[in-house]
């Protein structure tokens, strides 16, 4: 089982870049090709044949330059990779391929993210509510996409990652499509990925689009019923937990963008997809 490893790059972090696809080479017993995807900048640096670089003339947004990335690959495993991450253990991707080989229905890998300066982790990098015990894995419904293994079969059957997302949910969306495939999601805390921990608020469009892709992806996926809960809950989760103007204003202003523009192609997961994912602790209405 070859494995590719997709990293997205803007090009402004040249030496966390070259760590993250020096772990990525340093896999032992298994063979790896590295797609590097300039996300609207050039790759900088020099790779030898084991990278292949693919430029986009602008910035596409994650799951668009993810895409392409996939689209340049050859393997039968993608991992996502981000720019400022690596991996410690060089034994990772055999034990990825072991599991996947084992398990047919194995759809998605979840990565335990660790801070390289010793801190205590972020809950979100935990994709379950019970996210105490970084140390605990489970199956789940969702995933990081920074920080995770696809197998690309369910990358294609899911049509890969919703493109107009730009940035949040898009992981989610091709999560949900997933699990509806019949395929399970496994956060796996022996997989490994060191990261700097970092507030995804840092981005000026993040409320914004948070909240618009929340709108997508309940319009996409879910039966109409369970999306409008999704969204009567998320708003009430909204306004409890973050209460300042500045941020409810662009979070409500995405909410309506959500409904106003278009969403993609509705393809609402079945009702045993519903049960089995309330099953596992996480309803598709949190």
């Amino acid at each position: 089982m070859k494995l590719s490893v997709v990293v997205l790059t803007m090009g402004n972090r040249p030496v966390e870049l070259k760590k993250a696809v020096d772990s990525a080479l340093s896999q032992k017993g298994v063979e790896v090709e590295i797609i590097l995807v300039g996300n609207g900048a050039d790759v900088p640096g020099s790779w030898g044949d084991a990278v292949r670089v693919v430029r986009l003339p602008e910035n596409v947004g994650i799951p668009a330059g993810r895409n392409r990335g996939v689209e340049a690959s050859t393997g039968e495993l993608i991992l996502f990779l981000d720019d400022d991450g690596y991996y410690e253990s060089t034994e990772l991707g055999a034990y990825l391929r072991d599991r996947f080989t084992a398990d047919p229905k194995l759809g998605i890998v979840s990565f335990r993210v660790r801070d390289p300066e010793g801190g205590p982790g972020e809950r979100r990098h935990v994709p379950r509510l019970r996210a105490g015990d970084p140390l605990r894995s489970s199956e789940v419904t969702t995933f990081l996409g920074g920080a995770c293994a696809v197998r690309r079969a369910v990358f294609d059957a899911a049509g890969g990652l919703p493109e107009d997302f730009f940035y949040a949910h898009e992981e989610t969306d091709l999560a949900w499509q997933a699990l509806n495939a019949g395929y399970h999601i496994v956060y796996d805390a022996q997989c490994v990925m060191f990261h700097p921990a970092v507030a995804p608020t840092r981005h000026a469009m993040f409320y914004r689009l948070n909240a618009r892709n929340r709108v997508w992806l309940a319009r996409r996926n879910l039966p109409w019923p369970v999306a409008l809960t999704y969204l009567v809950v998320w708003i009430g989760m909204t306004v409890i937990r973050d209460r300042r103007l500045s941020s409810l204003r662009p979070w409500f202003g995405g909410f309506r963008e959500g409904w106003r523009k278009p969403a993609g192609p509705r393809r609402p997961i079945r009702w045993r997809t519903v049960w089995r994912m309330t099953r596992l602790g996480r309803p598709p209405i949190i």
